[in-house]
C-alpha cells in the first residue's frame, strides 16, 4: 500500500490508515502524523461535535498503544518529540473548577468521584507514555541524547516541584498530586550523588520535613516518609534535623496523624547512629513519654512497640539512664491508670524488662518518682491550705 505521509490530512482521514497496513519505513512517519493529530484537545462547549472527536481520538490512541507495546519498532528522535509534544498538551492542562476537590485534604471522601469528560482518553494517553518510556526499542543514542538535554533542566524542576509544595503547605493546603510528585522524586532522590549538595538538604528541610504539617499528610505521608528515608540513607547526619523536625510539626490532638509519625520515627530511629541518637534523645523521648500516656489506645500501643526493634532498644540500652528516668513516669501513670488492657500489659512487659538488666536504676526512678510525688502532694495540700484561710483573713480585715 503506497503512503504519501502528508500532516495535512484529516483526522478521519489518517484515522482510516492503520499501521499495521504500510510498510515498515512508513510506519515512523506515520506513528508521528498520528500523535500530531492526537494533540488535538476538544472543546467541551459542544457537546455532539465533541464526543465524535473523542471517539476519533480514543481510537487512535488505542492503536498507538498496540503499536508501542508490539516492541516492533525502533524511534527516532522526532518520534519522542512527537510524543513528548502529544503527552505535554494533553496531561499539563487546568482542572476544570466544577472537577476541582473543595476538601482541605485534596481527596473527596464521601462524594461520588468526578471526572474529566476527557478521562477515557487521558488514561489512554498515560498508558501510551507509560510502554513508551518502557520499550526496550528506544535508540540507545537517541535517549542519552534526550537526557543529555533534560540535565540542564533538573534546578529548574527541583524549583518547581519546591514552589508547589510551599504553595501547598503554607497558602492553600490543597493539591490533588503531592502523592504523585514525591513517588518521582522518592526516584530522583534515590540517585543523588553523595556528598549530598547544599541545594539538596536544602530541600529536605524547606520542603519536605514542612509537609508534615498539613492534615493531609495522610494522603501522601508513604511516599513522604520513603523520600525521607532515601535522604537519611545518602546522609545518615541528617536523622537528627529530621527528628527535630517531626518534633517540631508532631500532631498533639490528632490521632490517626500520631500514628503516622510514630511509624515514620521507628524507620527513622532504625537509620540513626549512636552519635546522632544522644544529640536528640532528650526531647525525642519527652514526646514518647506523652504518647506511652495517651488516652488514644492505638497511640499508646504504638510507642511501646520500637522496644521490639533490636537496633533501637541497643540505643536505648546505651543510654538507659539518661532515657529511663523521662519515661518512667509515664509507664507507672500506666499501671495505675490507663484503660486498656493491651497497653497494661506492653507497660508491665517494658517495666520488667528494665527490672532484669538494670533493677538499681529502676529502683532510682521509684525513689526520685516517690520523692516527686511526695512533694506535690504537699505543695497541692499548702495551697488547699491558702485557700481555706484566704477568706478568714479577710473576714478578719473587715
Amino acid at each position: 500500500m503506497e503512503l504519501n505521509v502528508q500532516v495535512s490530512g484529516t483526522a478521519h482521514q489518517w484515522s482510516q490508515i492503520y499501521l499495521s497496513d504500510v510498510s515498515n519505513p512508513q510506519k515512523q512517519s506515520l506513528f508521528i502524523s498520528k500523535l500530531n493529530l492526537c494533540c488535538e484537545v476538544s472543546d467541551c462547549s459542544d457537546p455532539d461535535k465533541t464526543s465524535a472527536e473523542q471517539d476519533l481520538k480514543h481510537q487512535m490512541l488505542l492503536e498507538l498503544v498496540d503499536f508501542v507495546s508490539s516492541g516492533s519498532a525502533r524511534f527516532n528522535e522526532s518520534a519522542i518529540a512527537a510524543m513528548c509534544k502529544m503527552c505535554a498538551i494533553n496531561l499539563f492542562r487546568a482542572f476544570p473548577p466544577k472537577y476541582c476537590s473543595n476538601s482541605t485534604s485534596g481527596e473527596v471522601e464521601d462524594e461520588e468521584p468526578m471526572f474529566d469528560p476527557s478521562w477515557s482518553n487521558l488514561l489512554l494517553v498515560y498508558d501510551l507514555l507509560l510502554r513508551f518510556i518502557s520499550c526496550t526499542s528506544l535508540d540507545a543514542k537517541v535517549a542519552k541524547t534526550v537526557y543529555g538535554k533534560v540535565m540542564v533542566h533538573r534546578p529548574f524542576v527541583r524549583n518547581a516541584v519546591s514552589n508547589i509544595i510551599y504553595r501547598f503547605v503554607f497558602e492553600t493546603e490543597r493539591h490533588n498530586g503531592i502523592a504523585e510528585l514525591l513517588e518521582i522524586f522518592g526516584s530522583i532522590i534515590s540517585g543523588f550523588a553523595v556528598p549530598l549538595k547544599e541545594e539538596h538538604k536544602m530541600f529536605l528541610w524547606r520542603a519536605l520535613i514542612p509537609l508534615h504539617k498539613p492534615k493531609a499528610v495522610v494522603v501522601y505521608h508513604q511516599q513522604l516518609t520513603f523520600c525521607v528515608v532515601q535522604f537519611i540513607d545518602k546522609d545518615p547526619k541528617l536523622a537528627n534535623s529530621v527528628i527535630t523536625g517531626l518534633l517540631k510539626y508532631w500532631p498533639v490532638t490528632n490521632s490517626p496523624k500520631e500514628l503516622l509519625f510514630i511509624s515514620e520515627l521507628e524507620e527513622i530511629l532504625e537509620m540513626t547512629s549512636m552519635a546522632e541518637f544522644v544529640t536528640i534523645m532528650v526531647p525525642l523521648f519527652r514526646r514518647i513519654s506523652f504518647c506511652l500516656n495517651s488516652s488514644h489506645y492505638q497511640v499508646a500501643e504504638r510507642a511501646h512497640l520500637p522496644w521490639n526493634n533490636e537496633h533501637i532498644f541497643n540505643l536505648i540500652m546505651h543510654n538507659r539512664r539518661v532515657i529511663f528516668p523521662l519515661i518512667f513516669p509515664a509507664l507507672e501513670r500506666n499501671s495505675g491508670n490507663h484503660w486498656n488492657q493491651a497497653v497494661l500489659n506492653l507497660t508491665h512487659s517494658i517495666k520488667m524488662m528494665f527490672c532484669e538488666i538494670d533493677e538499681e536504676l529502676v529502683l532510682a526512678c521509684q525513689r526520685k518518682l516517690e520523692e516527686e510525688n511526695s512533694r506535690s502532694s504537699e505543695a497541692a495540700e499548702k495551697r488547699k491550705m491558702y485557700g481555706r484561710l484566704k477568706p478568714s483573713a479577710c473576714t478578719v480585715a473587715c
